[in-house]
């Protein structure tokens, strides 16, 4: 079977005799990465904004579908050239340029990839605790990191073949136990629950369920729609993607914001430990596929991370095959949750805050790329492949001053509540901004998408179009 068989393209352009499969099958691989029951503490969450349940479920859902779209469209890319996502970043960056990026980029998957699999291994050993109260907390939280560590690198190692029968098999099995659990707890939901939002807030859910969702993937969409053959409709590419990515986790959402109208203190438990404080509801008997399916949910994305951090590290040009790549993303990922597991006691919220700084760039980054891709490159029909390899121009100097001053903007106008972080970020708000819901809703992340697009349009056409190919 192909998918036992280990991938062995890297960064180059998939051969066209090799693309296979039809759009619709990219719902798999993003609905499995994005059915982890944190979706449920993200409706908790963006009711915490203050919205009521039909403002928290439309601002989130829009949110959702809004952010998943520029990923959709990132796909596109993917599947009319074959090459990954940030490697086609050398084109509106330039080949040393690009760098910048992709170094963010590489840290935030191999973040993810960390922190997802920490979560893994902590839900598991919560669960386990009452399935098997004599197994010592530390050993059970070993046995499931080491599970879980595994199962991630060994999916990555094999490939996109491997990634495509896995994530779609997950997603059938995350999708039935996920409709048994919600039914065991819909006595526990409801609608009690008042608000006076006003434009603002709707606002600042939207944006705010864009930061939890999509723009968390967008330097990734290219990554698993490059095998498909170069006739596929692009319109069938984004939109598959985005229902993949979007449908899924808005059911979850709809799940979660209807818990916080129904059962206000279970919600809240479940916003800070959803695994455990899910489970504590739980009867016993559906303790074990309760264990799998946030287990899954949470390895699920963790194997799209770390195949797409694999792609990054080719493309920062560390010169190996890109499975020994996945293996250098493996062990630094094992050594992260070691560390988050049995070292830091703090360490975990610090480093979620610096991933929305992250984030924050990925926002401008997109905006840089897709203008690039739509107004230069004829929708991804014209890449130039001089410009991917070797010998390209260094640097694309448009697409990186639109980067950094978007980035640089939209850091300033967000806000963390990780000590460590806040003197560094919402520089550019007062403090009456950053304790209201301007400074909850993280505006930056918009800002920096939109500034990043205008900017990069405006310098561009000043530009003469040989000094950017």
């Amino acid at each position: 079977m192909e998918s036992m068989t280990v991938e062995q393209n890297g960064i180059n352009a998939v051969p066209e005799a090799e693309r296979r499969g039809k759009p619709s099958d990219l719902f798999w691989p993003w609905a499995g990465s994005n059915l982890s029951l944190f979706g449920v503490a993200f409706g908790v969450y963006i009711v915490g904004l203050g919205l009521g349940v039909f403002p928290a479920i439309v601002t989130g859902a829009l949110g959702y579908v809004l952010s998943f779209g520029l990923v959709g469209l990132v796909a596109i890319a993917g599947a009319r050239t074959g090459v990954p996502t940030m490697t086609l970043g050398r084109a509106p960056f330039g080949y040393q340029g690009n760098k910048l990026p992709a170094v963010l980029s590489y840290i935030s998957n191999v973040g993810w990839e960390t922190v997802l699999v920490t979560l893994a291994a902590q839900g598991g050993a919560a669960i386990l605790g009452r399935v098997a109260p004599g197994i010592p907390a530390t050993t059970a939280t070993a046995v499931c990191f080491a599970v879980a560590a595994l199962v991630t690198i060994a999916v990555g190692v094999y490939g996109h073949a491997m990634i495509m029968v896995v994530q779609r098999y997950l997603t059938y099995a995350f999708i039935a136990l996920t409709i048994v659990y919600m039914v065991l707890m819909a006595p526990r939901l409801g609608t009690s629950l008042a608000t006076d939002a006003g434009p603002g807030e709707w606002v600042g859910g939207v944006i705010f369920a864009m930061t939890l969702l999509g723009l968390g993937w967008v330097n990734c969409g290219a990554d698993y729609s490059r095998y498909l053959p170069t006739s596929s409709r692009p319109g069938r590419v984004a939109t598959w993607t985005m229902l993949g990515g979007a449908v899924p986790p808005i059911v979850l959402l709809i799940f979660g914001v209807l818990l916080a109208g129904g059962d206000p203190k279970l919600a809240e438990a479940a916003a800070g430990d959803p695994v455990a404080a899910l489970a504590g509801a739980l009867p016993t008997w559906f303790l074990l596929p309760y264990l799998l399916t946030a287990i899954g949910g949470f390895l699920a994305g963790a194997i799209m991370d770390i195949y797409s951090s694999g792609l990054t590290l080719l493309a920062l040009g560390v010169p190996v095959k890109r499975h020994y790549a996945v293996l250098i993303d493996g062990v630094l990922m094992v050594l992260g949750g070691y560390y988050l597991l049995f070292v830091s006691t703090s360490f975990l919220a610090t480093f979620q805050a610096f991933l929305a700084i992250i984030g924050v760039v990925m926002a401008a980054w997109v905006a840089v790329f897709l203008v690039d891709m739509w107004r230069l490159r004829d929708g991804g029909r014209s890449y130039d492949e001089r410009l991917l390899r070797p010998g390209a121009p260094a640097f694309n100097v448009p697409g990186l001053v639109s980067l950094v001053v978007a980035s640089v903007v939209g850091i300033g106008l967000i806000t963390s509540l990780d000590p460590n972080i806040a003197g560094a970020v919402g520089f550019l708000m007062s403090e009456e901004l950053k304790a209201g819901t301007f400074g909850s809703a993280n505006i930056g992340v918009v800002v920096a998408l939109v500034l990043g697009g205008v900017l990069y349009f405006a310098i561009s056409s000043l530009t003469p179009r040989r000094s950017r190919s």
